[in-house]
């Protein structure tokens, strides 16, 4: 991409329509709706009059954006898709409240602080300032054991959904890729995987990182253009596709 085209590709990830979805918590605030009768504020209420007069209260569930937690790839070969990609973080990090951003390569570095910058340029200037291997090699499993081990329990709660960005192409043995995959898969209401090897047509699950990666991801996306991301945010918003099934490429036995 040429510099005018990059700038571009970023007022439009600036203009893609942010994903709303909510989930249920096992709190309550006051409802003008009668589904649920509060207990506690119809009998304040009536306090008021001596008891004469009893009208019910009621309440609902609370409801609130999971935590969108994002473990992004900065290899060489991911670098430049991570980079274009995380001014589309940047503008949920400004829209959402529990937005947390992972970079790995060959080690795990938490960059939700420097993502929360206004300016978008001077986030990624200090996301790139705040590692010490981008562009540089991969080892998929050991990061994500690091994840699981110092960050699971802190960031994937309350139906927490975990976005992968990485090409699933893993030096070291895939035995440690395989289990800590599973491990992130349990943790979390969602697991997408956005891939950009998936732009080429007949993309098949050859390399073994891939093959030990799709059997515990929910969807499987590619995140090659704008038109990729911006099926992401629709994904995000709790429509899903069928095209996004990790199980049209695993290998039939």
């Amino acid at each position: 991409m040429s510099a005018g085209e990059i700038a571009e590709a970023k007022k439009a990830l600036s203009a893609l329509v942010l994903p709303m979805d909510e989930v249920r918590t096992r709190r309550f605030r006051a409802s003008h709706r009668p589904r649920r009768i509060d207990p506690r504020a119809t009998m304040r209420d009536a306090m008021k009059t001596g008891g004469d007069l009893i009208l019910p209260r009621f309440q609902e569930a609370k409801t609130l954006h999971p935590p969108l937690v994002v473990l992004a790839d900065i290899s060489g070969s991911m670098s430049q898709y991570t980079r274009i990609f995380l001014h589309f973080l940047h503008v949920l990090t400004e829209k959402r409240r529990r937005v947390h951003t992972f970079l790995f390569g060959t080690r795990l570095s938490n960059v939700t602080r420097q993502m929360k910058n206004r300016d978008p340029d001077a986030a990624m200037d200090d996301c790139i300032r705040a590692v010490s291997d981008w562009s540089g090699g991969t080892r998929i499993g050991e990061t994500l054991h690091e994840f699981n081990r110092l960050w699971s329990r802190r960031v994937l709660g309350q139906g927490a959904i975990v976005l992968l960005i990485t090409d699933g192409l893993e030096r070291d043995d895939v035995g440690e890729l395989e289990t800590e995959m599973d491990r992130l898969h349990r943790s979390c209401r969602r697991l997408i995987w956005l891939n950009p090897l998936l732009r080429f047509d007949g993309f098949e699950a050859r390399a073994r990182g891939v093959r030990a990666m799709l059997p515990h991801v929910d969807e499987f996306r590619a995140v090659h253009n704008l038109e990729a991301v911006s099926d992401l945010a629709e994904a995000l918003s709790g429509k899903k596709s069928r095209d996004a099934d990790p199980r049209r490429f695993m290998p039939r036995r």
